[in-house]
């Protein structure tokens, strides 16, 4: 297969990335470092402006041993990414750990000081977010960051710093270390952002790996490559791995043993060939229920047909973009001599009709976000035109009307990044119906609570923060937000990357059901091509900026007629939920 022989010869550089006799050292100084973790009684609450302390995780309670993986998985909001900062002593704005102990080589980083935590933080603990683009420091180059972290943990020079920070980015599967090494986050695709985190917290060698949902943002293929490293640093250091996930099929074949967590409680745990094989707790069953397969049939879907002579929604017409040509000022002085610059986006055609939802698939890096953003008006296209309900649409978004923005709204796929942290949720879901609908007073505060339970969310949660609610509750805000504003057209932006399953099912119901009723067209994009199956009524598969396949979905998932959709296919196969866990990849 050639995803298996992919991987093989992945696994064969990183064992001559890393000889073995530095891995038996560091084998043994990782295990003298960590030992084990212990949780014992944790309980973490959330303080409220009248200073009263709500439970949010009650009594969790695990071990991990020296070289053992655990995976922790639940719904969004169950408090899986609490503990997994707790166990670095931290807590999110509010936040209160108010009983337990997290012991890591023999200490209880609950009861030192900032500076006892900072001797064990990257060390002999590491940390991989969930949202890269809040992690990462916007105005500093990457290859910065990455070599202050390793300058810090390893007490190296700069020259020695940035050798070990071009060595992980290549062990992370970067394209192009120097050229990434000069650029900004923000010039970097979600994929390859997450993986510049991961091979940040690698970078002091760290006994224990805290992972909380680090490969949402990557495509399968991408994601294999990605796990498969984390893999070998575990057997090869004898690094003990926490991973935080809502992914099934990942948790099931990287841990050992799993804990499954509801509303702050641990529900059922255990080995994870029993939790997956024949999972004891309804709501556990539940969960895997949810999970979107590849094989299952798409939900029926009314034909989109327009009259003859109609112009569709939207039309783009040989859309390119090169972010070379618009910072061409240091981007030309960062690369080495003789490098073209390789345009992002490449002569991309579609049309999207009424009602209708245009799947956009590819790994991370082939220009599916870059499309979304030109559609958006959040950047200028280097050629190609666009065209909306039949008249020309102008190329940024402050050169359109307020009645033609209302029309296109956008979700973007890391919530945190795209909501106000200084605003309640009520000011951000009430700013938009401001603008776009003339409700105000008492309607404007009864439209958001009808929003919010749409989404299935509380109500009470539009009084907190962005950063008060978990990875899945602020993807939800944003998705609401989106809907305020009544548009013909959504761009949906991996918007259930940050979801876990049921949640993400309980979304994509919403969405169609949406669509049905208000005849809502979708601009789609995802890596998950479960999810695109169930929503796409057509689909494009990008690569390296340029289509190499489209046609109705299914015809596409029957019968591929380009090498590189199977082999995406192929990828998305083996992260189905396996009842055999820490099964090679391959």
């Amino acid at each position: 297969m050639r995803v298996a022989s992919s991987n093989l010869k992945f696994k064969k550089e990183i064992s001559m990335k890393y000889p073995e006799s530095t891995l038996l050292k560091r084998q043994q100084d990782s295990v003298l470092r960590t030992g084990l973790l212990e949780v014992r009684g944790l309980d973490i609450g959330y303080r409220r402006s009248d200073g009263q302390v709500i439970g949010a995780v009650q009594g969790v309670e695990f071990t991990v041993q020296a070289g053992a993986s655990l995976g922790i998985v639940g719904e969004s909001g169950s408090g899986k990414s609490t503990v997994a900062r707790a166990l670095l002593g931290h807590c999110r704005a509010g936040g209160v750990i108010t009983a337990g102990s997290v012991r890591i080589a023999g200490q209880d980083i609950l009861q030192l000081d900032e500076a006892g935590r900072r001797q064990l933080r990257g060390r002999h603990i590491a940390f991989v977010p969930q949202n890269p683009l809040s992690s990462l420091t916007p105005h500093m180059r990457i290859g910065e960051q990455v070599d202050e972290a390793v300058r810090h943990l390893r007490g190296f020079d700069a020259v020695r710093a940035r050798a070990r920070t071009l060595e992980l980015f290549e062990a992370t599967n970067l394209p192009d270390p120097h050229a990434i090494c000069a650029r900004y986050p923000h010039e970097l695709s979600g994929g390859q952002r997450q993986r510049v985190v991961i091979a940040a917290a690698l970078a002091g060698d760290p006994g224990l790996l805290v992972l909380d949902e680090p490969t949402t943002a990557l495509d399968k293929t991408t994601e294999v490559q990605v796990l498969e490293l984390v893999r070998t640093l575990r057997h090869r250091f004898n690094t003990s791995l926490i991973y935080v996930s809502h992914d099934l099929g990942v948790i099931s074949r990287m841990c050992d043993q799993v804990i499954v967590m509801h509303k702050g409680v641990v529900v059922e745990q255990g080995a994870a060939t029993k939790i997956f094989g024949a999972p004891a707790h309804a709501y556990t069953q539940q969960l895997i229920a949810a999970i979107p397969r590849l094989d299952a049939e798409p939900p029926s879907r009314a034909v989109v047909s327009e009259p003859d002579g109609t112009p569709p929604l939207l039309s783009a017409d040989g859309l390119a973009f090169s972010y070379g040509a618009r910072r061409r000022s240091w981007f030309q002085r960062a690369k080495p001599a003789g490098r073209e610059v390789k345009p992002a986006l490449t002569k991309l055609s579609f049309s999207i009709a009424r009602g209708e939802t245009l799947g956009l698939v590819g790994e991370s890096g082939s220009g599916k976000s870059t499309a979304a953003s030109l559609v958006a008006g959040l950047m200028p296209p280097s050629g190609g035109v666009l065209n909306f309900d039949g008249q020309a649409l102008a190329a940024k978004a402050t050169g359109r009307s307020l009645a033609l923005r209302r029309r296109i709204q956008i979700v973007f796929q890391d919530p945190l990044s795209s909501l106000n942290p200084r605003q309640r949720i009520a000011t951000i879901l009430e700013r938009p119906l401001t603008m776009f609908t003339p409700l105000r007073g008492p309607a404007l505060r009864e439209r958001a609570q009808e929003l919010m339970r749409a989404m299935h969310l509380d109500p009470a949660l539009l009084e907190c923060y962005p950063r008060q609610l978990s990875g899945g509750q602020q993807q939800r805000v944003a998705i609401a937000r989106a809907f305020a504003a009544e548009p013909d057209l959504i761009i949906c932006d991996e918007i259930t990357s940050a979801l876990d399953v049921s949640v993400q099912a309980q979304v994509l119901d919403l969405l169609l059901e949406l669509q049905r009723k208000t005849g809502t067209a979708y601009l789609f994009i995802s890596h998950d091509l479960g999810v695109i199956r169930r929503m796409a009524d057509r689909l494009i598969v990008l690569r390296h900026g340029e289509v190499c396949e489209a046609g109705p979905t299914e015809q596409v998932f029957k019968s591929p007629t380009s090498e590189y959709t199977r082999l995406l296919l192929q990828a998305t196969a083996l992260h189905s939920v396996s009842t055999h866990p820490d099964k090679a990849v391959a």
